[in-house]
C-alpha cells in the first residue's frame, strides 16, 4: 500500500493566528486592506495566497467566502452560495489545469473539531507537488441511500463512510450543474448544524475531481472513534433510512409514511 506523508513546517505553524478557541483574537480576513498576495476577487469573495505556507512541497491558497466573519454556509443566500461555488470551483480547476501539481486538494474546515484555526468562513486549495491522489479516496465512500436527485447531481447518505457514522455525499456528473451542487451542499451543511441528532458545531467539506465528475463529502466532526483511529474500522449507523427521510421531509417537502 502506498502511503502519503507530507512535511509540516512547525516554525511557521507556531505563528499562525487562531480565533476559533480564542474568540477575542483579531481576524486577519476582516482586515481586507492589509491582505497580501490577492489573486482574484468577486463581490466580497477573495482568492489569495495563504500567508502561512506550513505544508512543504505545496502551494496553499485561501478563498475568503465573504465579508461577514460570523456567517457560515447556512446563512448565505442561495445566490451567494451559487456564486461562491462557481468562483471556488473555477479556481480549483485552474490550479489543476496548470499542471504544476501532482494533486490539488480543495476543502473547507469549520469549527473546533474540523482542524481549522480561523472562524471567518473560508476554503482552501492546496497544490501538492509530489503526492498522488491514489489512496486519498475510494469511490465506495460515495455509495449511499439516495436523498435527492436533480439533473446530473445526486445527494445521498454514505453506506460505506470514509470515517464512520453519518456522512452526506453530493455527486455531480460533468460540470454544468454547479448551482444545484451548491444548493445541495447548503442543505447538507444546514442539516448537520441544525437538525442532526447529535449537537454538531464542526464539519468539513472535501472535494474530489475524478473523470470530469465532482464528488463532495460533507463530514460532521466530533471526537473520532478510537476503532477508526486504531484499527480503520468504519462504524455505520443503523438509522440511515430515518435520517434520509428526515432530510427529505425538511428540505424537499416529502411526506413520510
Amino acid at each position: 500500500m502506498e502511503y502519503n506523508y507530507l512535511g509540516f513546517d512547525i516554525n511557521i505553524g507556531k505563528t499562525k493566528p487562531e480565533n476559533i478557541i480564542h474568540k477575542d483574537a483579531a481576524c486577519p480576513f476582516c482586515d481586507v486592506k492589509n491582505l497580501k498576495n490577492i489573486i482574484d476577487t468577486q463581490d466580497d469573495m477573495i482568492l489569495l495566497e495563504n500567508k502561512y505556507q506550513v505544508l512543504q512541497d505545496a502551494y496553499q491558497l485561501l478563498i475568503i467566502e465573504g465579508s461577514k466573519c460570523d456567517a457560515d454556509i447556512p446563512d448565505y443566500t442561495l445566490e451567494h452560495m451559487c456564486a461562491l461555488m462557481r468562483f471556488s470551483i473555477k479556481h480549483w480547476l485552474n490550479v489543476i489545469e496548470s499542471k504544476k501539481y501532482k494533486t490539488v486538494l480543495f476543502f473547507k474546515n469549520h469549527g473546533p473539531f474540523s482542524g481549522g484555526t480561523m472562524r471567518h468562513p473560508h476554503m482552501q486549495i492546496v497544490g501538492l507537488k509530489n503526492l498522488s491522489s491514489k489512496n486519498m479516496w475510494d469511490k465506495r465512500q460515495f455509495e449511499g441511500e439516495e436523498i435527492a436527485r436533480e439533473n446530473k447531481v445526486v445527494m445521498n447518505l454514505s453506506t460505506k463512510p470514509r470515517v464512520g457514522f453519518t456522512e452526506i455525499n453530493v455527486i455531480m456528473q460533468g460540470l454544468d450543474d454547479i448551482d444545484i451542487l451548491a444548493k445541495y451542499l447548503q442543505i447538507g451543511v444546514d442539516y448537520i448544524k441544525n437538525y442532526f441528532s447529535a449537537r454538531c458545531n464542526s464539519y468539513n467539506l472535501f472535494f474530489y475531481l475524478v473523470d470530469d465528475c465532482i464528488y463532495v463529502k460533507i463530514m460532521p466532526r466530533f471526537a473520532t472513534s478510537p476503532l477508526f483511529i486504531g484499527y480503520n474500522i468504519e462504524l455505520i449507523p443503523n438509522n440511515l433510512n430515518e435520517i434520509a427521510a428526515q432530510i427529505k421531509r425538511i428540505y424537499f417537502g416529502e411526506k413520510n409514511d
